[in-house]
């Protein structure tokens, strides 16, 4: 971000029917949308508008060696836009649901295609942050398209100064929409409107970002920074400047400022290292030149001398050659000295700080009489109480704050939250002692909570000493706030049953990382009986709000099993999981699979046994079983190879749909979105898919009760097997990765049990159809043998262990 020249002035937050006037200005409906800049954040907006199905122009300016305009020279004068689209189709991580998304991007330049923004509805300006340079934009996109929703992704510039000067035609139906960077991923959206911001513009921009975007959206007052990255920026510069005159390392700083406080694994420096040192002094400039002068943001001072050396070393962090963490030659983890700017090999200290706090929260830890914990109080401990202070200035309540650190900088807990957790008491009672100010919040809180359970309705403390009601968008359903005001029907220590209403029952996984285990299929027997009776319960929903759906099979359960030699365990669990998973997919009421994130493994395969799908789109799914050494085991061959049959765009005969699920399983490929599903037969072609998480489970709920009438389970399939042929063909094809390098001599035996699984086994007879029961058997004949080997043994170890594939 470049630094703005701009003075603000220390604002509150107006409420917020103030800033948008009942004008029905632009039309509700947004159905195209351009993007003018087409830079890393510009380009990925464009993406994400792209993601969600809609056609996006994608401008930028000439290149400064562009031929004259004339026929046969669009590419080379578009070239910045075509260059962004083609590092879209690249990126890692992708910014592109599905590669066809790319053909709904249209590239231009703000010379020639200024008159084809007439027929965009929303046109989003993310260029350099220079005001002569966005203003002399505004006239030209307002004359070019006058009836057009315009927005600017700016952080630093404020609305009003954005727009002096404009027609009030144009302040009408202009606001801010910041995005986060990955526009993809990040979740959050806030948003500005000015005085003479419409309401149909908010509505419109609100409704499509929502409901299509998949964003949370949170209104903001027109301040430096806005909400996440003022807080956000005042957290991470406070972390490196007391860490230096604390001389707290590196490492001993991100393991006292993680973990305790729902910090995200990457910690404060390797959070800088993935954003990029070289953009923090211009983040810095502008909140130094932003702020007033007396906001505690400039007690901090500049960045440290540390921050120019690295940069001028090329030392920007992932982008650059490494940052405060880089990789050595031979991929040891290294860290840098903050004193010396010398790197040496990761340690992995813990400080006695951090052990205190495993043993007692993060008020432990920050009472520990040490150095790393008196460091970890100056960074959080004064991020808390700067947050508290804003209150009112950035935004009008705690609740939009908390909401726009969980989801801008991925804090599992927001900072009121987590003032909460430490207690509002003690906290007020810890900045007197330092003679810092006690916040207003925390003075009208009076040691009273900032949240409560108040009969199942979540409130939350605002400044006029009264508690308010959290209130969800329309039709956003929320199982933390069904588990806020019920019981569980039903609960077990790794499942739960829940009413979520009109007769329709949520199985929730809750286990560790939900792992599938005998707890949750017995959960799943009990609700097929409880809602099978017909009486109460109609449907089933199989959901929850865990970071994953599920990871699959516990293979801790697993390798202990193989240790003990315990092959009548095994047998007996892979029965277990075949049964239950048949007994949902015959159910005589419909199933629905609402995942949202990691849906691997034993997790895959228990969406392929649902009736119907509707997923959160940043769902990652896949049979990866092979990773660990073994192949699915609970019907995930079965139904894999069952969909490939029957798919319409499969060529007939037995070999097509052997070879696809065969690749599928074998390479364990997994499919990076809830589209990407699609393609390779986790999901149906009619399958849903939902772009904001809070909506899953609503939309889950209202696709099984549009099932319920005359519902009816699918008829069980039969399958040609390949047989022999088809076994050595696939042995053949084995061996060949092999030599080429392809496959390890380990993969070449999993394959081989995959491929006697998928075929029939040697003894696999073109003349006799396989059906269910056939396949599953096959499955458990293929399964145990690759348990009793020492390199799955291997696998499973390194996966549990290092989190990641083994290679033997």
């Amino acid at each position: 971000m470049a630094k703005a020249n701009v003075a603000r002035k220390k604002t509150v937050v107006p409420k917020r029917k103030s800033t948008a006037k009942a004008t029905p200005q632009p039309s509700a409906g947004i159905r195209k949308v351009a993007v003018i800049g087409a830079g890393v954040m510009g380009a990925g907006i464009a993406a994400q508008i792209a993601n969600a199905g809609l056609p996006v122009r994608l401008l930028d300016i000439l290149p400064k060696d562009a031929p004259p305009k004339k026929k046969g020279n669009e590419v080379a004068r578009n070239a910045i836009a075509l260059g962004a689209i083609a590092k879209l189709k690249k990126s890692n991580p992708a910014a592109l649901m599905h590669p066809r998304n790319a053909k709904l991007i249209e590239a231009g330049n703000t010379t020639d295609n200024m008159a084809d923004l007439a027929d965009c509805d929303w046109i989003i300006e993310a260029v350099i942050e220079h005001l002569d340079i966005k203003q002399a934009l505004y006239k030209a996109v307002h004359k070019a398209a006058p009836k057009a929703i315009v927005s600017s992704n700016t952080s630093t510039i404020p609305l009003t100064t954005l727009v002096e000067g404009m027609p009030k035609a144009f302040r009408e139906r202009f606001l801010i929409t910041h995005f986060f960077n990955p526009p993809r991923y990040m979740r959050l959206l806030e948003l500005v409107t000015g005085a003479d911001t419409a309401s149909a513009t908010l509505k419109a921009v609100e409704d499509l970002a929502d409901t299509r975007l998949g964003k949370s959206l949170v209104p903001c007052a027109d301040t430096p920074g806005f909400i996440a990255n003022r807080i956000g920026t005042y957290w991470l510069h406070a972390a490196v400047v007391k860490a230096i005159s604390h001389n707290v390392d590196v490492e001993s700083a991100d393991a006292v400022l993680g973990k305790p406080f729902g910090i995200p694994r990457t910690g404060v420096f390797g959070l800088i290292d993935l954003v990029g040192l070289d953009l923090i002094p211009h983040v810095l400039s502008s909140m130094f030149a932003s702020l007033p002068k007396n906001d505690p943001f400039h007690a901090l001072g500049p960045a440290p001398k540390l921050m120019e050396t690295m940069i001028a070393a090329g030392n920007t962090g992932r982008k650059g050659k490494g940052g405060f963490y880089r990789l050595d030659e031979h991929k040891n983890k290294q860290v840098i000295n903050l004193h010396s700017a010398e790197y040496a090999n990761a340690t992995r200290p813990k400080p006695a700080a951090l052990a205190a706090g495993k043993k007692g929260g993060a008020r432990a830890l920050l009472e520990h009489n040490s150095v790393e914990a008196t460091y970890a109080w100056e960074v959080m401990g004064r991020t808390l109480a700067y947050a508290a202070g804003l209150v009112g200035e950035i935004a009008e309540d705690i609740e939009k704050i908390d909401r726009a650190m969980r989801l801008g900088y991925n804090w599992k807990f927001g900072p009121f939250e987590l003032i909460d957790k430490l207690g509002t008491a003690w906290f007020a009672a810890r900045l007197e002692a330092d003679g810092q100010p006690i916040p207003r919040i925390l003075q009208v809180a009076q040691g009273r909570k900032l949240y409560r359970n108040a009969h199942g309705q979540l409130e939350f403390l605002g400044l006029d000493g009264k508690y308010h009601a959290v209130t969800r968008p329309a039709g956003v359903l929320l199982l933390e706030d069904i588990k806020r005001r019920s019981q569980p029907v039903a609960k077990n220590i790794s499942a739960s049953l829940w009413d979520v209403g009109d007769g329709v029952l949520c199985l929730e996984f809750h286990s560790k990382m939900n792992s599938l285990n005998p707890f949750i299929f017995n959960m799943v027997h009990k609700a097929i009986r409880l809602v099978g009776k017909g009486k109460t319960y109609k449907a089933l929903v199989i959901y929850n709000e865990g970071s994953n759906f599920s990871v699959g099979a516990n293979i801790g359960m697993l390798l202990v099993a193989c240790k003990l030699h315990a092959w009548p365990f095994i047998r007996w669990i892979l029965r277990r999981g075949q049964s239950t998973y048949q007994a949902l997919k015959y159910a005589p009421f419909p199933v629905v699979g609402a995942p949202a994130g990691m849906a691997l493994g034993g997790g895959c395969e228990i969406l392929l046994h649902c009736h119907k799908i509707v997923a959160h789109a940043e769902t990652y799914v896949g049979l990866v079983e092979g990773g660990v050494g073994i192949i699915p085991g609970w019907g995930g061959c079965k139904e894999l190879l069952g969909r490939a049959t029957a798919h319409k765009k499969t060529p007939k005969g037995p070999m097509p749909p052997l070879a696809k699920t065969f690749e599928t399983i074998g390479t364990a490929k997994v499919a990076k979105s809830a589209a990407e599903a699609k393609d390779l037969l986790f999901f149906r072609d009619e399958d849903e898919i939902v772009m904001n998480r809070d909506r899953v489970l609503a939309d889950a709920k209202a696709a099984a009760l549009a099932m319920v009438p005359n519902f009816a389970p699918p008829q069980p399939f039969v399958y040609t097997p390949a047989g022999a042929g088809g076994l050595t063909a696939l042995k053949l094809a084995l061996h060949d990765f092999a030599a080429k390098g392809l496959a390890t001599p380990h993969d070449v035996v999993v394959g081989t049990w995959l491929a006697r699984c998928l075929t029939g086994g040697p003894d696999g007879d073109l003349t006799r159809l396989l059906n269910e029961d056939d396949l599953l058997r096959l499955e458990r004949e293929s399964f145990v043998p690759l348990t009793q080997t020492k390199a799955t043994l291997a696998r499973v170890e390194h996966m549990l262990k290092k989190g990641k594939p083994l290679r033997n």
